[in-house]
Order: C-alpha cells, then sequence, then structure tokens
C-alpha cells in the first residue's frame, strides 16, 4: 500500500512538473527596433542586407527564392525579452546569409512561421518562449531591391 502511494504521488509530481515546464509564451517584438540596436550589430548584422516585413512598402526589381529560418536559443536564466532578441538575430543571421549567397540585397514579405503557422504584421515578428527554449522562425523572400 505504501509503495503504491509512493509510486502515485511520484507520478502525480512528475506530471505537474512537466505541465509546469511546457511554457509556451507568444511574444511580439519590433523587428526595425532589433535591427536598429547595438546588439543587431554586434550579431554581425551588417546593412548590406536590408529585411522588410509583409505589408511594408519596398519596390523589388527581382524575386531570388524563399527561405525559412527556425532558430531556437536556451532561454534559462533570461527574460523572455532577451531570449526572443537572441534568437531573432540567429533567424535573422541565416536569412542575411542566406541573402548574400544569392545575391540579393533584401529579404522581403517576411512573416513569423512558428510551427508553419503563419503571423503578418507590417511592424512586429512573434517569438514564442519558454522556460528553458525560445523560438523564432521567419519566412521570407529573397530579392533584389532599389
Amino acid at each position: 500500500m505504501r509503495r503504491t502511494l509512493l509510486i502515485a504521488t511520484a507520478t502525480a509530481l512528475l506530471a505537474l512538473t512537466s505541465t509546469a515546464s511546457a511554457r509556451d509564451t507568444r511574444v511580439e517584438q519590433s523587428l526595425r527596433e532589433l535591427i536598429s540596436s547595438q546588439a543587431a550589430k554586434d550579431a554581425g548584422i551588417d546593412g548590406s542586407v536590408r529585411f522588410y516585413l509583409a505589408g511594408q512598402p519596398v519596390s523589388v526589381q527581382q524575386r531570388l527564392g524563399e527561405d525559412v529560418t527556425n532558430k531556437k536559443t536556451n532561454a534559462a536564466n533570461k527574460s523572455d525579452v532577451e531570449a526572443c532578441n537572441w534568437v531573432a538575430l540567429s533567424a535573422l543571421l541565416a536569412l542575411q546569409d542566406g541573402a548574400k549567397s544569392r545575391g540579393a540585397n533584401a529579404v522581403v514579405d517576411i512573416v513569423s512561421y512558428y510551427k508553419k503557422n503563419e503571423f503578418k504584421s507590417a511592424t512586429n515578428y512573434e517569438c514564442w518562449a519558454g522556460t528553458f527554449v525560445a523560438g523564432v522562425a521567419l519566412k521570407g523572400t529573397y530579392a533584389k531591391v532599389k
């Protein structure tokens, strides 16, 4: 009887712990503020590639293909904002590298694409922050712009 009670208690605690650590909080942040930050410069966002969220006006001369980034980062001991900024910079660096390799000077029509769900905003990107991991997925089109 005592062993059964101990096993039941351990199982309940394990279920409670896994539920508590499964936090997945949606965070929306300004892409422009992030790109113009010192953290972006320090991370290697060099200005050679411009980023345009879906809905932002831009004059596209040539489209050079689409891409999706799906980046994760350790969120432990970081605020949601800090973790989201860090992982978004990683996603932007991947898009910057992809643009450069295709001869593009911009990534246009960027949407958040977390778990293949599109979130469109002309100002913000979407991040999902958990207890231990934060993630940003971005989908965009490489382009040459004026």
